[in-house]
C-alpha cells in the first residue's frame, strides 16, 4: 500500500470517527429525502437522486460541525444544529456556512463571480434545529434584529428555528434522540451506557428504529469519540489552569512579600506540599 493511500485512509477513517450523529443520519439519502419532505410536504416531486449534499467537510481544522447542507432543485438547504444550549451566535455560524458554501457551488458549477455574467445561485433556505427545550425562544430568528436592534444593515440572515413538536417525522425524532441522551448522561455520567441505554430506549419508543437498529455501532463509536473529545478539552482547561495557577504563585514567591498560607489563600487550586516545591524551586534559581 502506497503512502499516498494510507494517507487518504487516515483522513477517511478520521473523518468518519469525528462525525456527528447528525450528520451521519442524514448523510444518507433515504433519511435526508424524509428530512426535505418534512420541511417541503408540498413539493411531491423530489427524489434521492434530486437531492445533493453539499455538506462541508473540515478535515483540515479537524473540528466537528454540526452543519447539513443540500440542494435540490432551485433551494440551497442548510442545517445548523444548535444542540441543547441557546445562543445567537447561531446566525454568525449561519452566515459563514451559507458564504462558503455559496463559494464551493461557483466552483463546482464553474461560475465566475469576477466576470460580469450573472451567476446562477440556488436560493438560501436556513433553519436552526435545537434539541433544548424551546421555552419562551422565537420560531425565527434574524441577524440585524438580535445583533443591530433590527436597524437596516447591507446584509441580512434569517433562519426558522425547529423545535421538539408532537410529530412523528423525522427531524423531530432525531431531537427526542438528543434528549433521551441528555436524560441518560445526566443519570449515567459520559459513559458507554449513557449510548447504549440510549439506543436502547429510542429503539423502544420507535425513534430513529430503522437507523439505529442499522448502525448501532457505528452510532456508539461516534458518541464515545464525541466523550473523548470532552475529556480531552476538559483535561487542556484543567492544565491550562493549573500553569496559571503555578505563574501566579510563582510571582508571589519572588516578591517575598506573603507567607506560603497566604499564597495559598490567593491560589487556591495549588496545595500547601505544591507552594513549598515551588518555592524550593524558585530559591534554586535564584
Amino acid at each position: 500500500m502506497s503512502d499516498d493511500t494510507k494517507q487518504i485512509q487516515g483522513v477517511m477513517a478520521k473523518r468518519t470517527a469525528k462525525d456527528s450523529v447528525f450528520l451521519d443520519l442524514f448523510q444518507n439519502k433515504s433519511y435526508l429525502l424524509k428530512l426535505y419532505q418534512t420541511l417541503h410536504p408540498e413539493d411531491t416531486t423530489a427524489t434521492e437522486d434530486s437531492l445533493t449534499d453539499v455538506t462541508i467537510t473540515n478535515i483540515l481544522t479537524d473540528n466537528l460541525y454540526n452543519d447539513l447542507g443540500f440542494i435540490v432543485n432551485d433551494k440551497l438547504m442548510i442545517l445548523v444544529e444548535a444542540q441543547s444550549t441557546w445562543t445567537m451566535n447561531i446566525l454568525v455560524r449561519a452566515l459563514l456556512y451559507l458564504a462558503q458554501s455559496y463559494h464551493e457551488y461557483f466552483q463546482r458549477t464553474s461560475q465566475d463571480y469576477y466576470k460580469s455574467r450573472k451567476v446562477k445561485m440556488p436560493k438560501p433556505e436556513l433553519y436552526v434545529i435545537f434539541t433544548g427545550n424551546k421555552g419562551r425562544k422565537p420560531d425565527k430568528i434574524s441577524l440585524s434584529k438580535e445583533f443591530f436592534e433590527s436597524a437596516e444593515i447591507d446584509i441580512e440572515v434569517k433562519a426558522k428555528v425547529i423545535y421538539e413538536s408532537d410529530t412523528d417525522d423525522i427531524i423531530n425524532q432525531y431531537i427526542i434522540f438528543c434528549k433521551v441522551f441528555n436524560e441518560q448522561t445526566k443519570q449515567h455520567g459520559m459513559t458507554r451506557k449513557a449510548v447504549t441505554e440510549t439506543i436502547r430506549i429510542c429503539r423502544d419508543r420507535n425513534v430513529l428504529r430503522e437507523y439505529l437498529a442499522q448502525r448501532e455501532k457505528e452510532v456508539v463509536t461516534i458518541m464515545m469519540s464525541l466523550f473523548d473529545e470532552e475529556q480531552i478539552m476538559k483535561s487542556f482547561i484543567r492544565s491550562e489552569r493549573h500553569d496559571e495557577a503555578r505563574e501566579t504563585a510563582e510571582r508571589l514567591i519572588k516578591k517575598g512579600k506573603m507567607t506560603l498560607e497566604d499564597i495559598a489563600e490567593c491560589v487556591p487550586s495549588l496545595s500547601l506540599k505544591e507552594l513549598k516545591e515551588l518555592e524550593a524551586e524558585v530559591m534554586q534559581l535564584a
